[in-house]
């Protein structure tokens, strides 16, 4: 004869609990990690900042190498190469990263050949300036 036991109508959630938690832990440790990019000491301005919005992202590093969302190009190419990406992302904005010790010459060479393409929307990101 068999023994039969009652239905739990329950679920127990308490494992699956622990199991999201864990997983929350883990991403907000490792999220920070993730950012892609190219590493820029930025300079620190008190300017109100506006959040990023899509576009083409020039960097320019503390050695003075060029990147263009990520990949490298030189100066003598950087206006042929950021055409091709603008048609290809049919990107409106330009957002210029450059570290603080770049030099002055250098940005304004970058800022003219954006501008010679016909790019009027271009934003220079700083780091927010804390008190």
């Amino acid at each position: 004869m068999r023994k039969s036991y009652p239905l739990m109508a329950d679920i127990n959630v308490t494992n699956l609990v622990d199991v999201v938690l864990v997983l929350l832990i883990i991403f907000m440790i490792a999220a920070p990690m993730l950012q892609s990019g190219v590493e820029v000491n930025l300079p620190k301005s008190s300017a109100s900042t506006k959040e990023m919005g899509e576009g083409i992202l020039v960097s320019v590093t503390k050695a003075g190498k060029i990147f263009i969302d990520d990949k490298p190009i030189i100066l003598d190419r950087f206006s042929s190469r950021l055409a091709q990406v603008k048609r290809a992302k049919n990107a409106k904005a330009v957002y210029l990263r450059a570290d603080r010790e770049v030099s002055y010459g250098l940005v304004i060479q970058i800022v003219g050949k954006i501008k010679s393409l016909g790019i009027e929307n271009l934003g220079l990101v700083t780091e927010e300036e804390r008190l």
